[in-house]
Formats: C-alpha cells, structure tokens, sequence
C-alpha cells in the first residue's frame, strides 16, 4: 500500500528514529507533522526533511498540548509514537517523579494521542515504541523495563478495542540513536563494542532501519496486534 496522499503523525519526530520515518514517508508522498518538545530540534528536523511536513511544539505529558497537534487535521491515515526516553537509575536510589516522568512519556502521553487521533480515523495504523527491556531486563533499568512491558499489553488489547484500526508496536535493539549517544556520552565506544561483540550480525542498528518497520506497519494493512523486534538477533543469546 501506497502512503501517497496519506496524513501521518509522527510524535517524536524530530531525531533519530522519528526522523527517519518521516523521511521515509515523506518520500513516498505523505503528508507528514511531527511533534516534539525542542523548537530548535523541529527546526533542524524540517530544513532536512523534502515534502509536505509540518512541526508541532508540543510535550506529549500535556494533554492540551496533544490536542494542538490535530488542530486543523481532519483526518489521520497513521500515528507513530516513538518518543519516551530511558529512565534508570536503583528503584531505592530513584526519586518518585522520576518513576512517574517516565510511565507518563511512554503510557499516559501515548494514551493522548490516540485519544485524539481516533476520532480523526476510520482505518489506517498506530504504532508505539517498545523496547528490549520488556524481554531482557537489565539491573537499573526497572522503571523502563516497567514501561515498555505496558506498551506491549496496550498494545494488543488496543489492537481488539480500536479494530479495524491496526495497532502494533516496534521493540528495537541497540539503535545508533542520539538518545543513546547522549546516555552513554564518553563512555559510548566502549559500551557499543561490548554490545556488538555480542550480537548475532556484529552491529548495532540504525534510525533508518527501524523506520522502515515504522513504514512497513503502516503500509500492511494485515498486521495487527504484533511486536515486531528488530535487534539483529540480540534476545536468542
């Protein structure tokens, strides 16, 4: 199926992995907003991007600013959520608001999305960002781990309640992100070999390969309910 023509909103979609599928749609035709919290971001993010795309300053823990999103949008083919940031740290070490910061970015922030984008549908494609936390937690990162697990039982039970809307979910590996150049910082080299060293294709991934599972969620209109893991084979060893 073709995204030409088709309304597509992207939350998170300023860098890494949000950006690229915008790219992606936007070579295809569609017409594309991306949201995000970063007004210098967004900027950057559009003076990239070719096609008809527009940007949106918008938290998506603020429910009134979700709806300035849709202002003016009467109908929406696909939505793409992949922001929600890593929250880690010893749950005994870790302040309440940081455990609420996270769940509110991935859950109650997606939550006001798609309250506001399935009045605007009637068939077309929801995609939320899990992770490989749901599947091989780590030590400190519980509140993540807690996080992406909800986005997977969202995930199906909105795949029933919302039908025929489709409603899927991405779960990346290690991704050659910003968010994760930033977290590791000057230990970065360091821990990406150790990373590859371990995973089945020697690499990690890239936004873009990711984005083209963004793509392919929205253009296969049979997949519905799925977890679709893209990590070079990380969760087998």
């Amino acid at each position: 199926m073709s995204l030409q023509g088709q309304n597509i909103v992207i939350v998170g979609g300023s860098s890494g992995i949000g950006f690229e599928t915008a790219r992606l749609a936007l070579q295809q035709g569609a017409n594309v907003i991306i949201a995000g919290r970063s007004e210098e971001k967004l900027s950057k993010a559009k003076f990239h991007l070719i096609g008809n795309v527009r940007t949106v300053i918008a938290n998506i823990v603020n429910e009134a600013a979700v709806k300035q999103i849709f202002t003016g949008l009467h109908q929406v083919n696909h939505v793409f959520i992949p922001a929600g940031g890593l929250t880690t740290g010893n749950i005994l070490e870790t302040a309440p608001n940081a455990f609420r910061q996270g769940l509110e970015e991935r859950i109650f922030g997606a939550l006001y999305v798609i309250r506001e984008a399935v009045p605007r549908m009637s068939t077309g494609s929801i995609t939320l960002m899990s992770g490989k936390l749901a599947d091989r937690p780590t030590p400190g990162t519980t509140m993540t781990t807690v996080g992406v697990s909800a986005v997977e039982a969202l995930t199906r039970s909105l795949s029933l309640e919302l039908a025929p809307i489709r409603v899927n979910a991405i779960a990346p590996g290690w991704t050659d992100t910003p968010l994760v150049s930033n977290i590791l910082g000057t230990q970065y080299e360091t821990v990406i070999q150790t990373v590859i060293d371990k995973i089945p294709v020697k690499r990690i991934g890239t936004p873009e390969e990711v984005a083209q599972v963004a793509i392919l969620l929205m253009s296969n209109g049979f997949i519905n309910g799925e977890i679709l893991h893209i990590d070079g084979g990380e969760r087998l060893v």
